[in-house]
């Protein structure tokens, strides 16, 4: 079936989109760190629900389990910058009014916790009609933000540029702030993606990062009338958005190349000190030095908890393991622009399974002005399951300066020790 008029315009918008390196779609829905996010903030909701039920949840919004796991959805990019200012406690306002009303928390948790065990549609709007009907004051769709970690296809993100972008693109007067607002606009989203399945995934968030483009005013929406000038017009800003990706596109090849590299590199220290190495599974393929990043590595862990959990442990940037038994005896996390709350969360994935028994070595690989950031995540409560390991930074400029050496002289893990920094 032919499309419309308007409906030719959005698919022309979509296809500039997609291939814009600079826009949303391509620096956040196919950058491969995002799916690492899933599994660490579903269990740092898990950890939330936990925390409240047992009373020890506390009431501030600082130092909490929720500011842990919101922050880490912040750091994604600029798609969630500021996610987390709707979860800040306001004293003047008292909202959200989850952090001195127990009622409240306890309803807040129920919510997160039914959400996270429903598996339909039918469920998980039940669940929201049931959170709007408390009416807690300050708890709004901003929620949705954790929701869309839960359930990618059914939930999605939430933001002003996200309904104003939504806003402009359908002619519509969706208001910030309600629920049904926020479903109303769900509803009409999901329509859009139907409409353009060929374009848009059936992860919402795909139409949200468009719609997130269209509200920040990266694009604008077709002209809705039949006017051949505001026509002209918008195709010349469109062609004026590609022109100037060019620049963005070369900063983000330069973030995923560096990234790819310190791996490189600590993939052939590895191979020099007589290990067995693995590589990120959605890393493998990626090229460095000419060739596959996985040449000549493992090409399976050995056998791992079932499910999430070591999906999460095969996501760990890169292990060493001894070439007799498999025995896991180092683990990398390289956090070059990445939330360091999800590396810290696979890590513990890996510490509490069997194959990380006895693991003491784990190493946050990172930027030498991103030492502070570590240090404070590590500090977080969240993270005293961790205090028995030895948790170390490691520089990028002491990896880059001692590698060759590390190789040629070193033995064993006391090298790779030395020019770390420890962290527990």
């Amino acid at each position: 079936m032919a499309l419309t008029e308007s409906e030719w315009r959005l698919d022309r918008l979509l296809g500039v989109w997609r291939d814009d390196p600079g826009g949303t779609y391509r620096s956040w829905f196919l950058w491969e760190e995002r799916l690492k996010n899933f599994r660490s903030i579903r269990r740092g909701l898990q950890e939330v629900v936990a925390e409240i039920r047992a009373d020890t949840f506390g009431t501030l919004y600082r130092g909490s389990s929720l500011e842990t796991v919101v922050k880490s959805i912040a750091e994604q990019r600029q798609m969630f910058k500021g996610a987390d200012h709707a979860f800040l406690w306001k004293p003047k306002l008292r909202i959200p009014d989850i952090y001195e009303n127990r009622e409240n928390q306890l309803a807040f948790a129920a919510f997160l916790d039914s959400c996270a065990c429903c598996s339909t549609e039918a469920q998980l709007l039940r669940h929201i009609a049931a959170l709007d009907a408390r009416n807690i004051k300050g708890v709004g769709p901003a929620a949705a933000n954790l929701l869309y970690f839960l359930h990618p296809t059914l939930a999605m993100p939430f933001n002003t540029a996200i309904v104003k972008g939504y806003n402009l693109l359908t002619g519509s007067s969706v208001k910030l702030g309600r629920w049904p607002d926020y479903l109303a606009m769900r509803l009409g989203a999901l329509r859009l993606t139907a409409t353009y399945a060929d374009l848009l995934s059936n992860d919402l968030g795909a139409v949200a990062a468009l719609l997130f483009d269209v509200g920040s005013g990266r694009y604008q929406p077709p002209p809705v009338a039949d006017d051949a000038g505001a026509l002209v017009r918008w195709e010349t800003d469109l062609a004026a958005v590609r022109n100037a990706a060019g620049a963005e596109a070369r900063s983000e090849e330069k973030d995923d190349h560096t990234h790819t590299e310190i791996q490189g590199w600590l993939r052939n220290v590895g191979f020099g000190l007589g290990y067995d190495v693995w590589i990120a599974s959605n890393d493998r393929s990626r090229l460095f030095e000419g060739s596959r990043l996985d040449s000549g590595c493992l090409g399976e862990l050995p056998p791992l908890p079932e499910g999430d959990a070591g999906d999460a442990i095969r996501l760990i940037d890169v292990v060493w393991l001894t070439k007799t038994d498999r025995t896991v005896v180092a683990a990398f996390e390289v956090e070059h622009t990445t939330s360091i709350y999800s590396g810290i969360m696979r890590m513990l994935d890996l510490m509490l399974s069997a194959r990380g028994a006895g693991l003491k070595d784990i190493f946050l690989v990172a930027p030498d002005a991103r030492e502070k950031d570590v240090r404070a995540q590590l500090a977080r409560p969240a993270f005293r399951a961790m205090q028995d390991l030895s948790v170390q930074y490691l520089p990028y400029s002491a990896l880059a300066a001692h590698r060759d050496s590390i190789i040629r002289f070193g033995e064993g893990l006391k090298a790779i020790r030395a020019i770390s920094r420890t962290l527990t």
